[in-house]
């Protein structure tokens, strides 16, 4: 193996394999100094407002002359004078292509009465705001499999009794766009096919009534879905011992179920990224993204996500839309976040995080390439805002931030009951209701890391496995995960503190 990476022909850079010394020879150019895994150098001398390309795709402009093998960071390289607005051809439909040959591979999933599939079956207790967080978790740890296994003892087709809570729900616009989300994603979550009940616990004087969540996202009380306020309650003790009650109701309903051969057409995957680095667009992510173009070629869904990290490359995305109307949504949810940014004084390329720096990845234009590879290359049908049901099968995009948590949240509101987070710095995370997979850019995180992490594509780096191998890896580990094999984050008992509702608006 080369000990660098050339990506495309034109680039101007190359990807360090392994730290490359000063004088080794890459391509005819002497390398100047220490270029750490992941990084980049120079392979010809960049003028000052030059472009540089990775991907054969702007990634920024040079701030100063950069001499050919030069190592090529934040000390010489940034997005421009203009935060990276400059011109990109979104060339509508341009990359439409065939929709590939349908193929039926199945996973054992759970039958919902209604049709709908699942791959966990749990019980939610879910907060309507901070207030009732207290109790909602009560509640659920009465249920804990950890401190009192003999709760569940009975019933072992229920995955757990698991309490999401947040922090907001008042001190807000009753009728602003903040509490739209909110309750949009409660109600998201009070109908995910991954939970067989559900109740959710109010305080009784907030802006996020209960009553008015119902009505507003047209749900009704019955066997599946109970509410109740601590202030009609009695206090916390006595909520408590109802939503205890409630849930003991509940269980025997739950531990009906049985898994049964569905088709994975029944899979909806939401795609996350964190803790990137430079290998994160060259092997976990274009792996994970191979994944998802079979996946939608057995009739799954999955959703991109994380608009402040795909800002630059959003271009590579309206090209496969469908219609013209989808690529243009697209566009106009990347100028409210650009508008988004500028209102609280801070720009986009604020978003590579230092961990992001360290490990290779300068401008948010370089993280947003490589991050779009999570969506492979099947045709774009259809963008969601947040938390909205997905209701198309396929490739779709939702309009998330790009912090993790919240992101998720969004994703597995709309429907998505599995995540796959591609991470080279090692992030922890896991999500409940909906299993997440956890996937290695790089040998030396998997090693490290090996506990959280459910599969190395750092092996792409290596030169010992393809992108194509390593996603057909993935896409057979989601169907043994939807299928009921444990994740190493739910191993862990992640999950209930990485439900993070997007807040927007102001706090009041």
């Amino acid at each position: 193996m080369t000990p660098f990476i050339r990506l495309h022909p034109r680039d101007d850079v190359l990807i360090a394999r392994t730290q490359l010394v000063g004088g080794t020879v890459v391509e005819n150019v002497a390398v100047r100094g220490l270029i750490p895994p992941g990084h980049k150098v120079a392979v010809r001398d960049i003028a000052p407002g030059e472009p540089v390309r990775r991907y054969n795709q702007i990634i920024g402009f040079a701030t100063r002359p950069i001499a050919a093998g030069e190592h090529v960071h934040t000390q010489n390289l940034d997005v421009g004078p203009n935060g990276g607005d400059f011109a990109r051809d979104y060339a509508f439909g341009a990359d439409v292509k065939p929709e590939p040959a349908r193929r039926e591979a199945s996973f054992m999933g759970i039958k919902r009465a209604d049709g709908r599939v699942a791959t966990r079956n749990y019980i939610g207790v879910l907060s309507s705001v901070n207030c009732s967080a207290t109790a909602a978790r009560a509640i659920a740890d009465h249920f804990s499999r950890q401190t009192n296994p003999a709760s569940l003892a009975a019933y072992p087709n229920v995955d757990g009794v698991v309490a999401l809570t947040h922090g907001t729900g008042c001190g807000m616009d009753t009728e602003g766009t903040g509490m739209q989300i909110l309750e949009r994603t409660l109600a998201g979550y009070a109908t995910h096919a991954n939970f067989a009940a559900v109740i959710v616990v109010g305080l009784g004087c907030e802006a996020n009534q209960i009553n008015a969540w119902l009505a507003h996202s047209s749900l009704r009380e019955g066997e599946t879905l109970q509410v109740f306020n601590i202030q009609d309650t009695g206090g916390t003790r006595k909520t408590v011992e109802k939503g205890i009650a409630l849930v003991k109701g509940m269980l025997p309903l739950a531990n009906r179920v049985q898994r049964e051969p569905c088709s994975a057409a029944h899979i909806t995957i939401g795609l996350q990224c964190g803790g990137s680095d430079g290998y994160s667009g060259i092997s976990a992510n274009p792996a994970l993204g191979a994944a998802v173009d079979l996946l939608v070629a057995h009739g799954g869904t999955a959703i991109l996500s994380e608009t402040p990290e795909i800002y630059g490359a959003e271009h590579l995305l309206t090209r496969r839309a469908v219609r013209r109307e989808i690529g243009e949504k697209l566009v106009e949810r990347i100028h409210w976040w650009e508008h988004y940014t500028r209102v609280n004084e801070g720009e986009m390329n604020n978003n590579p995080s230092p961990g992001n720096k360290a490990g290779g990845l300068t401008t948010i234009l370089e993280k947003s390439l490589g991050a779009v590879a999570k969506g492979g290359t099947s045709n774009l049908q259809a963008v969601y805002e947040y938390a909205q049901p997905v209701d198309t099968h396929g490739f779709v995009y939702m309009d998330t931030p790009g912090y993790d948590p919240v992101s998720a949240t969004g994703q597995v509101a709309g429907g998505a009951n599995m995540i796959c987070f591609t991470t080279g710095r090692g992030s922890a995370y896991g999500c409940a209701p909906s299993p997440s997979l956890k996937i290695a850019t790089n040998t030396a995180l998997w090693q490290r890391q090996e506990e959280d992490m459910d599969i190395n594509c750092g092996e792409i780096i290596d030169g010992r496995a393809s992108v194509q191998e390593m996603g057909e890896r993935i896409f057979r580990l989601v169907l043994a995960t939807a299928s009921g094999e444990q994740s190493k984050s739910e191993a862990h008992g992640y999950g209930q503190n990485e439900f993070v509702p997007w807040q927007v608006g102001a706090v009041m």
